[in-house]
């Protein structure tokens, strides 16, 4: 409980924000709709982040106090404010060629307008996140140095076969998948968001390989590194980003309120960073091993999702619950293989 004590109280803050927000707005009926809603949408927003925590928490594990302590603070900041508020106002911004205070306004007072701006431009979003996330994806699947693999001698084979050039041609080959599915005036957009989705993850794993390099030279700077990097942190924020913007557009299905938006959103985050934080503290993605496969395996569906929803309207339950699903069956691997372990060394000591 010590590990979400900042998350609770967080979450009684924002949600005496969004009673207030409602008050102010339509009375006590208003108020407590707003409360029902900030709460529904914090729920949401930890479903679809699941996946996006135990990714985060593996590579947290390795970082010094100093840099994960920057992640959980700068990075909390980053993710509610600039993903789930600014992000989406300079994209209405950018559409519509107002100002982002205009933007604002727009979103206060004729929040259906701002709404309808916001999903003109899903696909590119799901474009650009889909691209992201289908290369972290592969490669992690692609990794040869893998040395546990969760489904066996597939994906021992395609790790030993796959190369990350593989995994960018079939990441572009994806995007130009994705847009065919939209009409003609869309198409260059789509493929613009798609390709600087793959440019952003191939610039952010450059400056991760000029770091590994200053490691390999340097072995005193390479141990500072390896605790923690800036790559590594911009890594995580945008990965971040587009898990987050997602959540983003699936809450204005369920309400056109930016500020409830945010502060639903919100609540889910700060639980998502808690989530972060138990599971390096307590170890447990080293007990349970496959976890990380899981949480790969989550993202890989998410991207596809990403990808179909620039045409076709996927519920945002079935996304939640496909990377649930993931995450629920290596855990039960992960449960398998350790009891597998254990009569295996049982039996060892038995033949001694």
């Amino acid at each position: 409980m010590q590990y979400f004590k900042l998350s609770i109280l967080v979450t009684v803050v924002l949600m005496a924000l969004a009673g207030w927000w409602g008050y102010s707005h339509g009375g006590p009926g208003t108020m407590l709709q707003a409360l029902w809603i900030a709460a529904v949408l914090g729920v949401l927003e930890v479903s679809l982040s699941f996946d996006n925590a135990v990714v985060n928490a593996t590579v947290l594990r390795h970082w010094n106090e100093k840099w994960r302590k920057l992640f959980l603070t700068v990075g909390i900041l980053v993710a509610v404010f600039g993903m789930r508020l600014l992000f989406p106002l300079v994209i209405v911004a950018a559409a519509t060629g107002l100002g982002l205070v205009d933007v604002w306004s727009m979103a206060i007072n004729t929040p259906a307008e701002y709404a309808r701006h916001l999903g003109d431009h899903h696909a590119e979003v799901s474009a650009f996140g889909g691209a992201f996330l289908l290369l972290v994806f592969l490669n992690f699947l692609f990794d040869d140095e893998k040395e546990l693999h969760w489904l066996g001698w597939i994906e021992r084979k395609v790790g030993q076969y796959g190369t990350e050039g593989l995994a960018i041609l079939l990441t572009v080959g994806a995007v130009f998948g994705c847009m065919t599915l939209v009409p003609e005036g869309r198409k260059l957009a789509v493929l613009t968001a798609g390709i600087v989705g793959v440019l952003v993850y191939v610039g952010v794993d450059w400056i991760s390989g000029l770091l590994e390099e200053e490691e390999s030279n340097d072995p005193a700077v390479g141990k500072l590194i390896s605790q923690g990097s800036i790559g590594g942190f911009l890594y995580l924020e945008v990965l971040d980003a587009s898990f987050s913007f997602d959540g983003v557009i699936g809450a204005f299905a369920i309400t056109n309120d930016v500020v409830i938006i945010m502060l639903g959103l919100a609540i889910g985050a700060m639980f998502v960073r808690s989530l972060t934080v138990y599971l390096v503290h307590r170890g447990t993605l080293d007990e349970f091993v496959f976890l990380e496969h899981g949480a790969h395996y989550a993202i890989g569906i998410l991207a596809l999702i990403m990808f179909a929803s620039v045409e076709y309207e996927i519920p945002e339950w079935f996304t939640g619950l496909s990377g649930v699903a993931f995450i629920v069956v290596s855990l039960w691997s992960s449960i398998r293989h350790k009891r597998r372990e254990e009569r295996e060394l049982a039996d060892k000591h038995l033949r001694a």
